[in-house]
């Protein structure tokens, strides 16, 4: 399956998916991973992941015709369920345990979220091989040495995109937010 290209891409994909369930597919698997490594870095284990990954995606699809596109990626909204979802799990846990939350963990990760979310759009403006290095590097967890071997190149080479496509991010995050 080819993945999106751009936000008409992937709004077509969502409206194809709210006119049929089935096409919900190629959402699941366009995003998945990066649901799943976003959930696997909060939680404990790996079948709470795969649980809350999986609670995520059947939340997303029940609620589809809720979701409206106002620009931001359809990830951000996946990992809002998310964040609410080991939220909601962090709760539970605490209850179970007779822990009293000494904070509230909502206001924590819907600021972590929104932040995503325009970091998300800015990775996207990145030109493709910087992009694909912060993916590779961020997202997906690799070291400089496996992301210089996928994509063959030297491991300095690699450092230098991160390096340019970090002080790209850093420098449109100064601009936004000026």
């Amino acid at each position: 399956m080819k993945a999106p290209t751009n936000d008409v891409d992937e709004r077509l994909l969502v409206e194809a998916a709210k006119r049929d369930p089935a096409r919900f597919a190629e959402l699941y698997e366009h995003n998945v991973y990066r649901v799943y490594a976003y959930v696997s870095r909060r939680v404990n284990s790996r079948e709470e992941a795969e649980d809350i990954t999986a609670d995520v995606f059947h939340h997303a699809l029940a609620n589809l015709k809720t979701f409206e596109w106002r620009g931001a990626p359809f990830a951000a909204w996946l990992m809002r369920i998310a964040a609410h979802r080991i939220i909601d799990r962090w709760r539970s846990s605490a209850r179970a345990q007779g822990s009293p939350l000494t904070e509230d963990p909502q206001d924590l990760h819907m600021e972590d979220v929104e932040q995503r979310a325009a970091l998300f759009q800015l990775v996207k403006r990145l030109p493709e091989d910087q992009r694909r290095v912060v993916v590779l590097r961020f997202v997906e967890e690799k070291s400089i040495r496996e992301i210089a071997q996928e994509l063959r190149r030297s491991e300095g080479a690699v450092k230098q995109l991160q390096f340019r496509a970090l002080q790209k991010l850093r420098d449109s995050m100064e601009v936004a937010h000026a």
